[in-house]
């Protein structure tokens, strides 16, 4: 079976980035966008990302544009944005598909070790599950990322311990990234 540590990414600017480096480290993995309602979660992110770094904790930023086409720019331009609107200083890698024949081997992986289980209450996560059934009526029943920003947890030892949707509250993820460091 594969671990996490099995998986290289390609950065932005095209380089390797081998996750085996992070062997006992925290890792918050996040598929992101820039034109996106959860655009501004970049900024509890970085904050997480500021606050824990001694702890252990790294982020592995993978822009994707497989829903609405909210991430068009190319990867310099994703990345100054990024920077220039959130001032964020994780990694970030190649824009990449999450989903599909093209998706990333790392993401096949992580929706192996935690699938869907649902957008939570309230609002959001009511017109999250309306959208997505409009999209794909069986969207419930299998693992696939439903939407951008959503963040999978992989504990020091290499173990998906957590997928969080987006319309997960940003402190729940903050919660869980803390207890495991």
């Amino acid at each position: 079976m594969a671990s996490i540590y099995d998986f290289t990414l390609k950065t932005g600017l095209g380089d390797d980035y081998d996750l085996a480096q992070h062997k006992g480290k925290v890792l918050l993995i996040v598929n992101t966008a820039t034109g996106c309602g959860f655009t501004p979660h970049y900024e509890p992110i970085e904050a997480m990302y500021e606050k824990y770094p001694e702890q252990g904790l790294e982020v592995i930023d993978v822009p994707c544009n497989q829903f609405k086409d909210q991430a068009p720019g190319t990867d310099e331009e994703i990345a100054s944005f990024c920077r220039m609107r959130y001032n964020t200083q994780f990694p970030q890698m190649k824009k990449s598909d999450v989903n599909g024949e093209n998706e990333l081997p790392l993401y096949t992986f992580l929706k192996s070790q935690k699938g869907f289980e649902g957008f939570g209450l309230g609002a959001t996560a009511v017109k999250m599950g309306s959208l997505l059934k409009s999209i794909d009526p069986d969207y419930k029943n299998n693992a696939d990322i439903k939407w951008n920003f959503t963040k999978f947890v992989v504990d020091r030892d290499g173990n998906v311990v957590a997928r969080f949707e987006p319309t997960a509250d940003m402190k729940k993820v903050e919660e869980c990234v803390a207890s495991l460091l």
